[in-house]
């Protein structure tokens, strides 16, 4: 394996992690409010939960790949530096989100800048690289 690259392994790991957590806690949230599948619908406190765990999903698919077209085009070492602002922020919105719909917006904000670096700067490395 290239140098370095333990350090992507491990922020990606710890992102997979943060997505199991919301997972479960949508899971489990089925029994505490009594909400069959297939069904999204129930109190407000079960649909933050889902909502939480629908969100997370949505920024991983963006955030994964752009951390690693990230670590190939600019370093791994970049990429886990501003990679780990991601399961932080998005645990601050998980828990905000949990408590109030209107707390989930600071975690939220933060969590998107990482996505943005990577990907717009993976682009600009690789055409950097061509020319």
């Amino acid at each position: 394996m290239p140098s370095n690259f333990e350090y992507p392994i491990i922020v990606s790991a710890l992102a997979l992690l943060v997505y199991y957590y919301t997972l479960f806690r949508a899971g489990t949230s089925r029994t505490k409010y009594n909400v069959e599948a297939p069904s999204h619908s129930g109190p407000p406190e079960y649909e933050r939960i889902v909502r939480v765990h629908q969100n997370t999903l949505e920024h991983l698919a963006l955030f994964l790949p752009g951390l690693w077209l990230f670590a190939f085009t600019v370093g791994p070492v970049w990429a886990a530096g501003i990679g780990v602002i991601w399961p932080l922020a998005r645990l601050w919105y998980a828990f905000g989100y949990y408590e109030d719909a209107a707390r989930r917006t600071a975690g939220l904000l933060i969590s998107m800048p990482p996505i943005y670096i990577f990907v717009l700067g993976s682009l600009v490395a690789a055409i950097l690289k061509l020319v």
